[in-house]
């Protein structure tokens, strides 16, 4: 049966349009399980019925036929999400007589829901005359071709492809909110720039003209970004201008230069040669788990497309359209956004990609609505009305005159909500009672020099060094090292920066020691990398101390501590870098604080000693959150069950703070939950004073924790400790924001 399985799911799978489909699907299921009935029933959400979609064996007279979810045995096995198997139908209880199907000849019944990911999308019946039970194997095979249909229909419905009353009807589709905001206008697709993924192998004739377009495209995009970035100078902060920095920094990277130039040499045209290159280094960066650094594999990619288009053209791609629209993009690149005219773009609704794309931080910083990774066949939507929701990631296509008029509500909401809280941005970040929260940076964009002091922040709570590390072909040098740290040093000056020793390894391979583990997340990374190459530690740890002299506000910070044991040789190779350093300088060096993360549930043991040997600790809550939980945030199958709510997380947040405050141990946290209203709340009512978070959470986070007091968070928080699921936690906050006048800040994707 598993032969006829498959053939019946590569018959439906071939098939567009989806109710030929299961037109197909319940004849050749009727014929692999020799049955003389089989019905597919499709849910309606929206009407909250079941509707018969197909069937062989009933009589439907062309007429529509409907069951209430709470109706009938087909609505009985909806709601219990399970098979259902009776040899006399018609007597049970839930049977419900369709007098116009001819549905009283069958005594045999089996059924089984279509589920997927916990959504279900339907239910599939078999039946029978005969008054028999269903054996196993028959019940097992339905069950089977429901978890493939299931797939299928999943794809079907992200497409727009699912069951419409009628054509005008409202489509939804779901993404990932990268940039948040609400744009209502037509979408727009085009698709007429080469794709450096279609380039096909192609060997040269004259070597020397191709390195001669090489350096022509090369001196092309060098010159477009330096224009694209002198167009943002006065709309976006220095830090995120970066992004086109890095640019030109790969630009002029000679290994960079050196590769292509091989390529070509060894006999392949320019292009060809472009793609090679491009997808070998991107492989370098895709490989790391950290979303942060697998996203600068797109940033590899964006260069790559830039270079083949000054391959083919002369000019850069200027976009012009007659009115605002919402544009549809394969990917969404910092070129595309940078190269656009103002006003003409209210959102980018992009089919790959992610949150952390250097794209997305630049959408965010020009406050460009992005929603990313939807699953849609763009050529249908195009030149269609449209209301993006980027709190949400959804987009409704052709909404209705109601949804349109509700979401222009939340669109003028939205901007006064913009102006009060850039307004109060210089503000000390107090809440009602007077109490005063430390708002600090994660920092660490790009490559960059040039990171600019941002408003309303005491200083970077957490700069990632790893950054140089990853775009070389080889370790940096100490002097190469000592100016990039110090470059950062002095952009905060008297602010504080805790630098986070090299963080690689395991799942963060250096291009140039790749490591291969079955399981990246619990191998051979932080510390322990660090401490298996003292060479490499105590080369950086002199680096990051000459940085910091005359300057005095660099603190150190030490990445995966599980143990004392590492704990004590890291202090180790600190104090012997000081010593080495403080013998080279004229300067008084001053002795920086030393920090570790908190980021192993081991460590949450192991507080009162940790306390005795470091000055302060930051909460990474992010990967506090997978460990506690045992899930990978990146694996879509169970990236739901990752949910930095999750009660055993807060407990976990409490015993930290709780524990850091009876030995006077600062403490600040440098997660996601920082940046997130609901969990910025939740954790200055557990007790930090301390938050790190990206710059586009800061205005936000700073307005929202002057509107209620701590009097107020400690009752909340004292509430959520007897919650037993995250979604209960984050129900109580979200009603707890709307009393307060702050629900805008949260929304449905939220």
């Amino acid at each position: 049966m598993l032969t006829q399985l498959r053939e019946i799911v590569e018959q439906v799978s071939k098939v567009d349009d989806l109710r030929q489909s299961l037109d197909i699907l319940v004849i050749e299921t009727c014929k692999a399980m020799k049955t003389e009935c089989c019905s597919i029933y499709i849910v309606n959400e929206e009407k909250k019925h079941l509707e018969l979609m197909a069937t062989k064996g009933l009589e439907t007279h062309k007429k529509s036929v409907t069951l209430d979810v709470n109706e009938g045995l087909v609505g009985l096995v909806y709601r219990t999400v399970e098979p259902l198997n009776l040899a006399d139908a018609i007597n049970h209880s839930n049977y419900k007589y369709v007098p116009e199907i001819g549905e009283e000849i069958y005594h045999s019944f089996l059924a089984t829901p279509i589920v997927h990911r916990r959504n279900c999308l339907g239910v599939i019946v078999i039946q029978q005359r005969k008054q028999r039970s269903f054996t196993d194997v028959e019940e097992s095979f339905l069950v089977t071709l429901a978890a493939q249909l299931a797939v299928i229909f999943a794809h079907a419905k992200s497409q727009g492809q699912w069951f419409q009353s009628n054509r005008n009807q409202t489509q939804i589709f779901s993404g990932i909110a990268a940039s948040p905001g609400v744009a209502i206008a037509p979408l727009w697709w085009s698709d007429d720039q080469p794709k450096l993924e279609l380039v096909s192998p192609c060997s040269s004739l004259d070597i020397d003209q191709e390195l001669e377009n090489l350096s022509r495209a090369l001196e092309l995009a060098m010159k477009d970004f330096r224009k694209l970035r002198k167009r943002l100078v006065n709309d976006i902060n220095k830090d995120t201008l970066a992004i086109f920095d890095l640019f030109i920094h790969l630009l002029n990277d000679p290994i960079l230069r050196e590769d292509l130039k091989k390529q070509i040499k060894s006999g392949d045209c320019a292009d060809w040669a472009l793609r090679q290159v491009v997808e070998s280094y991107a492989a370098r960066f895709n490989k790391m788990s950290d979303p942060y650094l697998r996203e600068r594999s797109q940033d590899i990619k964006e260069l790559g497309q830039r270079l083949l288009h000054f391959l083919y053209n002369g000019e850069s791609v200027e976009y012009d359209w007659p009115h605002p629209v919402i544009l549809i993009t394969q990917e969404l690149t910092a070129s595309l956004l940078a190269s656009i005219p103002k006003g003409k773009l209210k959102a980018v609704v992009s089919m790959e990609g992610a949150a952390n794309s250097h794209a997305a931080i630049l959408s965010r910083a020009l406050g460009i609505l992005a929603v990313m990774g939807v699953d849609i066949v763009p050529q249908k939507l195009h030149n269609k009305k449209s209301i993006v929701d980027g709190y949400s990631g959804q987009i409704f296509v052709r909404p209705s005159r109601t949804l349109v008029k509700e979401y222009k509500q939340l669109l003028n909401e939205e901007i006064e909500l913009s102006k009060l809280v850039e307004g109060e941005i210089e503000e000390n970040t107090q809440t009602k009672d007077q109490l005063t929260i430390n708002l600090f940076l994660n920092a660490g964009l790009s490559a960059d020099t040039s990171i600019a002091i941002n408003k309303g922040v005491k200083g970077v709570g957490l700069y990632r060094t790893e950054i140089p590390f990853l775009l070389h072909h080889r370790f940096p040098s100490e002097d190469e090292q000592t100016l990039q740290y110090r470059s950062v040093l002095k952009a905060y000056p008297n602010k504080p920066v805790v630098m986070r020793t090299l963080d690689v390894g395991g799942d963060k391979p250096l291009p140039y020691l790749c490591v291969e583990e079955d399981n990246p997340f619990l191998g051979w990374r932080g510390i322990r990398f660090t401490l298996d190459h003292p060479d490499i530690f105590l080369i950086q740890l002199r680096a990051m101390l000459k940085a910091s002299v005359g300057l005095d506000n660099m603190d150190i910070m030490l990445p995966m501590i599980s143990g004392l044991k590492e704990l004590d040789e890291a202090l180790a190779f600190i104090e012997q870098a000081y010593n080495e350093v403080s013998e080279l300088s004229d300067y008084q060096l001053k002795r920086p604080k030393i920090g570790i993360m908190i980021e192993v549930p081991s460590m949450l043991y192991l507080l009162p000693q940790v306390a005795k040997k470091v000055d302060f600790i930051s909460v990474g809550s992010n990967d506090l959150t997978q460990y506690l939980l045992a899930v990978d945030r990146n694996n879509s199958r169970v990236a739901d069950v990752y949910d930095s709510l999750h009660p055993a997380v807060i407990a976990a947040l409490k015993h930290i703070i709780d524990i850091s405050n009876q030995h006077k141990l600062p403490v600040c946290l440098c997660g996601e939950l920082a940046g997130d209203p609901i969990g910025a709340l939740i954790l200055v009512g557990l007790g930090y004073r301390s938050l790190s978070m990206n710059t586009s959470s800061v205005a936000k986070i700073k307005y929202i924790l002057r509107q209620v007091s701590l009097a107020e968070l400690v009752i909340m928080v004292d509430k959520i400790n007897h919650c037993y699921a995250a979604e209960d936690i984050r129900e109580m906050m979200v009603n707890f924001l709307e009393s307060k006048g702050l629900g805008g800040f949260i929304r449905a994707g939220k």
